[in-house]
């Protein structure tokens, strides 16, 4: 209960530590997301702020040569006009300093007693050229529409009580700048000034001008600026003259309050270079952030399995000495009894004595065995493993490790099949290590065969390489189980293996051995049938070594077809 409520521990600190992960990663995302929105919405703001500011600008060059205008007093000006035909001086510096603007091209005065849409009517009209007003009775409609609305709405503010201003100015939208001139003393209108306001200089001198100077071009600024008249639907100015007018991409419109009513000033916001730098800077971001992640989540995940493994292995290692103590106490016991009998003189006889003389003999060769594998294993975990290759014939080799325990063999029960199809070929190998791997992949055969007990020797060699198969007929091994059986340790679940006494380091021991020999093992099986087992070594003499590893890939084909399974 304790080892699964410890499993169940860790499995809950892995579960929290991916969802802190997760959390912290979304917080981040959502962050550069909300990052990116607020500068993309910032430089759209600051787009609109330059519209405001061109705002700005052309009313202050509209209105800045009326500047002081509401400080004169007026109520002398209608005498003034009435004696003389002429403004005194305040007003008349006034009317020199809009002379010179280019933004007007006329300026015509009309008393509150004369109505300039009656034809022939005398009105007054500024020389240029003396800078004095004339009488005059031809005039353009705009006058009669401009003193018009000013009229009226001059009215207005005059019943306002409130109202201490000595002048109503009113724009007839683009057209004409008109001030209603009022005797505060009296309350009551003295006349009207009309300016003409020339739209062409407006737009092209002064508009114009503005917007290249505060808007590049659509595709270094990512926006388009039109000047539009909705009246005429016309476009007077733009930033870029190759985008047309379109209100479906209009996303802000400026309207100028008080004056050039029919015009606007619209912007599109396209895809701007700043986006796509803001865009360019998150997806980078984002990478970053995502290798981060995946760098801690697989960090994380290794730590979680790295500390599974090692309590696997100590559990493992924990079986295997209780396992070792327990097999290691067996044959010890057995020749101990067996000796205490001789010893105490209880058995006499020739027949039992060498009995008791072979169950000593041969657990003292198991003791043997399981010794030497432990301090086979014990050297290579130490990396004391010492490699004395010598050129060996393997063929040599095989037939003396297997007229050395053909006894114990067929104590077995096995039947031995040798296949050597290279008897001259050398190899550069240590003897003992090429025993041992003999030893182990054997006694791996005659653990795990059930049922055929025959073992298959074969040697078979290419230009390069010789191969030694140790083929049985028994139990295989299932696919899954193929990558992790030179682990050490590792043994397969299976029914027979409950049975088989092992402590799964022999295939461990092998592959080792095999690696610093300088060769290398694959292994074939199938579930039911039995289990191949090729080592390859390298000939001391080889005649094309670049070609190995094609060879290899080839060869593993013959060898498949040269030891099928019986059955």
């Amino acid at each position: 209960m304790k080892i699964l409520r410890n499993k169940a521990l860790r499995w809950v600190l892995l579960m929290i530590g991916l969802g802190a992960i997760i959390a912290l990663t979304g917080m981040n995302v959502f962050s550069l997301y909300n990052l990116r929105d607020q500068m993309i919405e910032g430089e759209g703001e600051r787009r609109i702020d330059q519209v405001d500011e061109i705002h700005h600008l052309i009313r202050n060059e509209l209105n800045s040569p009326f500047s002081g205008f509401h400080k004169i007093e007026l109520e002398p000006i209608e005498a003034s006009i009435r004696e003389t035909g002429q403004f005194p001086p305040k007003i008349k510096e006034v009317l020199l300093r809009v002379s010179q603007s280019k933004l007007y091209n006329e300026i015509y005065y009309t008393p509150e007693d004369v109505d300039p849409c009656d034809s022939e009517t005398m009105i007054y009209i500024y020389d240029y050229e003396t800078n004095l007003m004339k009488r005059t009775d031809s005039y353009p409609e705009t006058v009669c529409d401009g003193v018009g609305i000013v009229r009226t709405k001059t009215k207005i503010q005059l019943n306002d009580l409130n109202y201490r201003w000595n002048n109503n100015i009113e724009f007839d939208s683009h057209r004409s700048l008109n001030v209603g001139l009022i005797n505060l003393t009296e309350s009551k209108i003295i006349g009207y000034l009309t300016f003409l306001i020339d739209d062409e200089v407006v737009v092209n001198e002064l508009i114009d001008p503005l917007i290249e100077d505060f808007f590049s071009p659509s595709e270094e600024s990512g926006v388009v600026v039109w000047l539009y008249n909705w009246i005429s639907n016309e476009t007077l100015a733009t930033n870029d003259p190759s985008v047309e007018y379109d209100r479906s991409l209009v996303d802000y419109v400026h309207r100028f309050p008080s004056y050039f009513n029919n015009w606007t000033i619209s912007l599109a916001f396209l895809q701007s270079p700043i986006a796509n730098v803001y865009n360019a800077t998150l997806v980078k971001n984002l990478v970053v952030l995502g290798v981060a992640v995946l760098f801690l989540v697989g960090a994380l995940i290794f730590m979680f399995v790295t500390a599974q493994r090692e309590r696997n292995l100590a559990q493992l290692q924990a079986n295997f000495l209780a396992n070792v103590t327990h097999e290691l106490k067996t044959p010890l016991a057995v020749m101990q009894a067996a000796g205490e009998n001789i010893s105490d003189g209880r058995v006499t006889e020739n027949d039992r004595l060498k009995q008791y003389g072979k169950h000593i003999y041969d657990e003292s060769i198991r003791l043997r065995r399981m010794i030497e594998k432990l301090l086979d294993v014990a050297r290579v975990d130490s990396g004391e493993v010492m490699i004395k290759a010598a050129p060996h014939r393997m063929h040599d080799l095989l037939k003396k490790f297997l007229t050395e325990n053909q006894e114990y063999l067929e104590s077995k029960g096995f039947t031995v099949k040798l296949d050597s199809r290279d008897k001259s070929s050398l190899v550069m190998i240590d003897e003992d290590s090429f025993e041992t791997i003999l030893n182990n992949l054997t006694d791996n055969a005659i653990k795990y065969s059930n049922g055929v007990k025959l073992i298959h020797y074969s040697l078979n060699s290419d230009k390069n390489d010789i191969y030694l198969s140790v083929q049985d007929q028994g139990i295989g091994i299932p696919k899954k189980d193929l990558r992790s059986i030179f682990n050490k340790f590792f043994r397969v679940e299976d029914s027979l293996k409950a049975k088989t006494k092992g402590h799964g380091l022999g295939l461990s021991i092998v592959k080792n051995l095999v690696d610093l020999n300088g060769g290398e093992i694959i292994v074939k099986s199938v579930l039911g049938k039995g289990t191949t087992f090729t080592v390859i070594f390298p000939k001391l003499i080889r005649e094309d070594y670049p070609q190995r590893h094609n060879k290899v890939g080839q060869t593993g084909k013959n060898i498949n077809k040269s030891t099928e399974y019986a059955g």
